[in-house]
């Protein structure tokens, strides 16, 4: 528990990339998805499916000048239609699997874009620096109220062949956590209290969906951990599973319905 507590600490410095904006956090999340892609790929060696990784290598360099030149969606379209046809082209060169192309376009598509919706909630709307912080702090509220609920009083199994340790009263701590967080948050910014109660409660289902659809990749290739690059945490991607989920959610959530 206390490892968990001083893994979760170790991670604040990172708010000051979000804070500063720019360059500085185009970089940091440019090295975050190399390493949470390199995560994601070699977890599937344990089941012989190669990725392509220059593949998605190229789509990060260009989520980079996405941002940093504000390109517009029309490039993302091009540049993934290009991608596919080099993938395509590889596959019938070298005869690789066809699973290989799916896992780099699915890690691409699940990883990539999704994380990188943090970046466009904080660009695209005019209180994004107010706005991204909700999507850490659904994410991070609903694994640690749900890990201390279930630990005190966890007693009925939630998904046991997916993720064993988990708990229904972990799953309702943290919904209530996230919640009861996100309504805070809107009182302190004068935001408002109903939508960030909706945005709370529905975000943390989607968080703990996020956790358990990583959680089931990873008992499918049966490896405990994506990486160990944080104490008791894992890698990148054991830290940022309900992120990925959750960045996309909390974009739309403002984007449709104006938070």
């Amino acid at each position: 528990m206390l490892t968990r507590i001083i893994a979760g600490l170790a991670l604040i410095p990172l708010s000051m990339f979000i804070i500063v904006g720019g360059l500085p956090l185009y970089i940091l999340e440019s090295i975050l998805l190399f390493i949470a892609i390199r995560e994601f790929y070699d977890a599937f060696k344990e089941k012989n499916i190669n990725a392509i990784h220059i593949v998605a290598y190229i789509f990060i360099f260009y989520i980079f000048l996405k941002n940093q030149f504000n390109l517009g969606m029309e490039y993302t379209y091009m540049i993934i239609f290009s991608l596919f046809i080099y993938s395509i082209t590889y596959l019938l060169r070298v005869k690789n699997n066809i699973l290989d192309i799916a896992i780099t376009f699915f890690g691409i598509l699940y990883i990539v874009t999704s994380i990188d919706f943090i970046v466009l909630t904080l660009n695209s709307f005019e209180l994004g620096k107010i706005y991204v912080w909700t999507i850490f702090i659904i994410s991070f509220c609903t694994d640690t109220f749900a890990y201390f609920t279930g630990y005190l009083f966890g007693k009925h199994k939630l998904i046991p062949k997916v993720s064993p340790k988990k708990t229904i009263e972990g799953s309702i701590g943290g919904i209530l956590g996230s919640t009861i967080c996100c309504v805070i948050y809107a009182m302190i910014f004068n935001l408002s209290v109903s939508h960030l109660f909706i945005v709370g409660s529905i975000g943390s289902i989607v968080a703990q969906f996020g956790d358990l659809f990583a959680s089931s990749i990873k008992r499918y290739v049966g490896i405990k951990d994506y990486g160990n690059l944080i104490p008791g945490h894992g890698g990148i991607l054991d830290r940022f599973d309900s992120v990925i989920l959750v960045a996309p959610f909390v974009y739309y959530s403002i984007l449709l319905f104006t938070i």
